[in-house]
């Protein structure tokens, strides 16, 4: 199931940017006192008690203003209020009650959404009795008392956000692999999953829950079926000047987290870029399985070297996820576009794959013996024993008497060896690292 999202309204200056780079642990968001510099919304993964979430903040809202950089704040922040299971409206104890307070309560009531009011600015125990009381008025429940700049506070109020959750309905559909085709605008998107839908040996039919920018459309490919899901192009943020394009990629980000695999389509003609370094960091993030198509291929000239020079090219600027497994395709003229559904129905499955704990250990240990992990502050490390310890993604446990000094360097050479003997091929796994008993 897609992550729940929350959203992070409020006035200007009231430290809803403060806010979230604290839920998701990094400064994401810039956070000045100057009204409106938050104008685009920021969306991130953050987790609490077990509980993920997508969580976005917004510019601040000011409701009857008629400058066109407010008015276009408040549309994204409608966008991002309609689209959120639980809404975080923070409000300044430091200043009380402002009427802006007021008419966005009065918003987010006749919403029928989920709010929790967060009365940030709550630094002392004497500060929170004295002032947090007098937001009761706003008719939206209990103020929660929080310092998104020192932490004070949030624990608790992550606490409620938690219970406000919708529970997972666990309603997918078991063996049927969920295909994200994302992307930046105009690489062809559109273009291959109509391609896709063309050929006479497949079954289309509409299913329920197609949104106007994610369309699901049921596939079935030799026998297997598929959910495709085609999602609006994402661009940069400096490039996204309309509501409804920020409503693209928040439903695009959703995509994401839906979907068992993703096919990130890029140009041929253009190059592997930032951005797109950007959308499968995205994938790889969410921890879904991942290909990278490459579009347009009948638009390049080619000798016998392009596609295995276009390759390193790619895979020198990925670095870091060069398990990724790479198809050039041409949607236009139908040059092998069914080959990326091969190989994701490929990444489905490795998805899903468990190694047995005996064969990890019979192969691994060998390896770290032969390469043993370096010396780091003057203490031999040691790595004792290797499990699996989940699927979807995969997961692998490893054991050590000093867990928190294995460098990364070595975690690299541990997954490089892994993925040589199991494959894995465009599956992000995780290396968790404990302390032996």
């Amino acid at each position: 199931m897609p992550l729940p999202l929350v959203a992070i309204v409020g006035r200007p200056n009231v430290g809803k940017s403060t806010l979230f780079n604290r839920l998701v642990g990094e400064r994401r968001a810039i956070t000045e006192s100057i009204s409106g510099v938050t104008r685009d919304r920021i969306y991130a993964r953050a987790d609490w008690a077990g509980r993920d979430f997508l969580v976005i903040d917004t510019g601040g809202i000011v409701p009857d203003s008629q400058d066109i950089f407010e008015r276009e704040i408040r549309r994204q922040a409608e966008i991002a209020i309609s689209e959120a299971a639980v809404i975080l409206f923070v409000v300044d104890v430091t200043s009380g009650i402002h009427p802006l307070d007021q008419e966005i309560a009065e918003m987010l009531r006749k919403s029928g959404k989920k709010v929790l009011l967060i009365a940030n600015k709550v630094d002392t125990q004497e500060r929170d009795e004295m002032l947090r009381n007098e937001f009761y008025a706003l008719g939206l429940g209990e103020p929660l008392a929080a310092s998104a700049i020192s932490g004070r506070g949030v624990g608790d109020f992550l606490d409620e956000l938690n219970k406000a959750l919708p529970e997972d309905s666990g309603g997918d559909e078991e063996g049927v692999m969920k295909l994200a085709i994302v992307g930046k605008p105009n690489v062809g998107k559109s273009s291959y999953v109509n391609a896709l839908l063309g050929e006479e040996r497949t079954i289309v039919t509409p299913v329920a829950g197609t949104t106007r920018d994610s369309i699901h459309t049921s596939y079935t490919y030799y026998g297997k079926q598929l959910t495709l899901i085609d999602t609006a192009g994402i661009r940069r943020k400096k490039y996204i000047n309309d509501a409804l394009e920020l409503y693209s990629i928040v439903r695009t980000m959703k995509a994401i987290e839906e979907c068992d695999v993703a096919l990130v389509i890029v140009d041929a003609t253009q190059g592997v870029n930032n951005q797109d370094a950007k959308i499968l960091n995205d994938v790889v993030d969410a921890r879904k399985g991942l290909v990278l198509v490459v579009n347009k291929w009948d638009a390049i000239e080619k000798d016998t070297n392009t596609a295995v020079k276009f390759e390193k090219e790619v895979r020198d600027m990925l670095r870091t996820i060069d398990f990724i497994p790479i198809v050039f395709i041409s949607a236009l003229t139908h040059q092998r576009h069914t080959k990326p559904l091969e190989v994701a129905l490929q990444v489905y499955e490795d998805r899903k794959k468990r190694i047995e704990t005996r064969d990890l250990n019979e192969f691994l240990l060998p390896e770290i013996e032969r390469v043993p992990p370096p010396s780091v502050m003057g203490r031999d490390l040691r790595i004792n024993y290797i499990t699996q310890v989940n699927t979807e993604p995969p997961v692998f446990a490893f054991f050590s008497n000093h867990p928190d000094l294995i460098p990364e360097a070595y975690k690299r050479y541990l997954e490089n060896r892994l993925r040589e003997k199991y494959g894995f091929k465009g599956v992000p796994v995780s290396f968790i690292f404990r302390k032996k008993n």
